[in-house]
């Protein structure tokens, strides 16, 4: 299917003049003052990992891949990759290491996922929005330091690390982005 190389977003697959495909890692427009608009797309390629970037003018047209997004549950990780159960045929897949990539951390047992499926092959993951965690190493918070400004450095239960406004203590639960891994807000449970 062919879209403009503006509507490209993170997570989407397309395929390259070389017949190959690539997932997108990060899309982003130009819009200079003079000149014309452009889009920076980095990609890695699915079949062996070498990641490239590549910059077309924004209205120009690229071929984006015929995936299917299916729902999943995530199960476990083990030797052999992360493990997922399909919510509608209970069958289950091992996905990848590094088809998965940097959202391995976030990953939670019994998680609702979005796995983008090429030819029965899993290519890309989709993860919720939005992940709770429990702090579990933080400083404590100094005297006159201000909310709106200072951010101090906390430890995860999953193990990331992620920077916390002063009133967050160790106990507490946070919401975090799984886009970039920033704060977001405490949890309301």
């Amino acid at each position: 299917m062919r879209v403009i190389a503006s509507s490209i977003r993170k997570g989407n697959i397309i395929e390259r003049e070389d017949g190959q495909l690539y997932v997108v890692l990060s899309a982003e427009s130009f819009h200079p003052g003079k000149g014309t608009p452009t889009t920076q797309i980095d990609m890695r390629r699915l079949s062996d990992g070498v990641k490239t970037t590549d910059r077309y003018k924004t209205t120009e047209q690229v071929e984006r891949a015929h995936v299917e997004d299916q729902d999943f549950d995530f199960l476990y990780n083990d030797g052999d990759g992360y493990h997922f159960m399909n919510n509608a045929s209970f069958e289950q897949i091992a996905v990848p290491e590094d088809t998965i990539g940097s959202s391995a951390v976030y990953l939670q047992e019994g998680m609702k996922v979005m796995l983008s499926m090429f030819n029965g092959v899993a290519v890309g993951v989709q993860l919720p929005q939005r992940v709770t965690f429990e702090v579990v190493e933080t400083e404590p918070a100094m005297k006159g330091q201000t909310a709106s400004s200072s951010y101090k450095p906390a430890k995860l239960s999953n193990g990331a690390r992620v920077m916390v406004p002063p009133h967050i203590q160790t106990g507490t639960r946070i919401v975090i982005q799984t886009e970039d891994g920033a704060y977001v807000e405490r949890a309301k449970d």
